[in-house]
């Protein structure tokens, strides 16, 4: 049995008529190009199955209420609202997960942090602060510049590839070489930041 192919025009408007199963056709003519796109930009089938749940669910809304205006372009607004929902995903996921190193109770040499500070911890975390700054200094522009962009401007790595125009993979590299640098100049310099 052959079966008939409606454009999406038709289904949209059989559906506005009140013909609830066109939208179901709708949806099952392009679920696979829209879970392929979904699939490449998360990387999880079951993250993308249930992106592409929440994003017909907005599709069929917008529908209902009147937001889509039919110019032949319906899959590219569809991927556009799939794309926008991956997008809030990400927001949703890094919002989750962001945790900074003080946050997890270490600060910037990797030292554990015990306990609530008290005045006189405060003056010397002051003076290990000014230490450390003067240690930073000495470093070369480029691990300099590293260490200020994440520690002082609290930008992510990929923030800090796009600004000085570098990979993350150097990013990372040069944050690696400086930490090491200012552990060096530390025992040089027989300071204790504890």
């Amino acid at each position: 049995m052959n079966r008939v192919v409606l454009s999406d025009q038709v289904l949209l408007n059989t559906y506005l008529s009140g013909d609830q199963s066109a939208i179901s056709q709708l949806i099952d003519k392009h679920r696979k190009r829209v879970l392929d796109y979904i699939r490449m930009l998360v990387k999880d089938a079951d993250v993308a199955d249930d992106i592409f749940q929440e994003t017909f669910i907005k599709v069929i809304r917008f529908i209902d209420e009147k937001r889509y205006t039919d110019n032949g372009k319906f899959l590219s607004w569809v991927l556009r609202i799939a794309h926008n929902q991956v997008i809030d995903y990400f927001r949703q996921t890094k919002q989750q997960n962001k945790i900074t190193e003080s946050d997890a109770g270490y600060d910037i040499l990797g030292t554990m942090k015990f306990s609530e500070r008290t005045v006189e911890d405060n003056l010397v975390a002051g003076q290990i602060e000014d230490d450390v700054r003067r240690l930073v200094e000495t470093l070369p522009d480029e691990q300099r510049e590293v260490v200020m962009m994440r520690y002082y401007s609290g930008l992510s790595f990929k923030e800090i590839a796009d600004l000085t125009n570098v990979s993350i993979n150097t990013a990372l590299g040069r944050m690696r070489y400086a930490l090491i640098n200012l552990r060096k100049k530390i025992k040089e310099n027989d300071l204790v930041l504890c």
